[in-house]
């Protein structure tokens, strides 16, 4: 009988370690998010995303605002579509701008929303027309290779 009381404590140990685990895995996978606050959903085209993903968080002011809420390809205007929701206790003004943003060096990447002077604030089914894409790290480097590879062919020719 004593035995049989410390499996039932073991196991309810183990299952509550179990859920722990899975919450913060799901948690520092982006994949969770706790809001039950009503949101209003707005879209932005990019030229380019990198490496942004369905529920990446929307910043103002580094305070998360919103959630990214679907991406898709405009064949029309070969541009990314970006969904976003955001919260409804945070009003935007319409003319308000959106950015992707990386945080650290090579973290994930997040949108950034900056506010407007309009006194219109947006409402679902608006559209963000000021957009800022995503700095590729890769583009940056090549840029960077080849200026450098410009400048050491431009200092020999000048020296012959």
């Amino acid at each position: 009988m004593q035995k049989s009381k410390h499996d039932v404590w073991v196991g309810l140990f183990v299952m509550i370690g179990a859920a722990a685990i899975v919450f913060l895995a799901l948690k520092a996978g982006n994949l969770l998010s706790l809001s039950f606050d009503d949101t209003y959903t707005v879209s932005a085209r990019f030229d380019n995303i990198g490496g942004l993903k369905v529920r990446a968080p929307v910043k103002s002011a580094g305070v998360v605002v919103g959630r990214v809420v679907a991406i898709g390809f405009d064949a029309d205007t070969y541009q990314a579509r970006v969904e976003i929701d955001l919260e409804k206790r945070f009003g935007f003004p319409a003319d308000s701008s959106a950015k992707i943003l990386t945080s650290g060096l090579l973290g994930e990447q997040y949108i950034g929303l900056e506010p407007g002077t309009e006194e219109k604030l947006m409402v679902t089914g608006d559209k963000i027309r000021v957009t800022q894409s995503a700095v590729v790290l890769e583009n940056l480097i090549s840029q960077f290779l080849y200026s450098k590879s410009s400048d050491s062919n431009n200092g020999e020719g000048a020296k012959k």
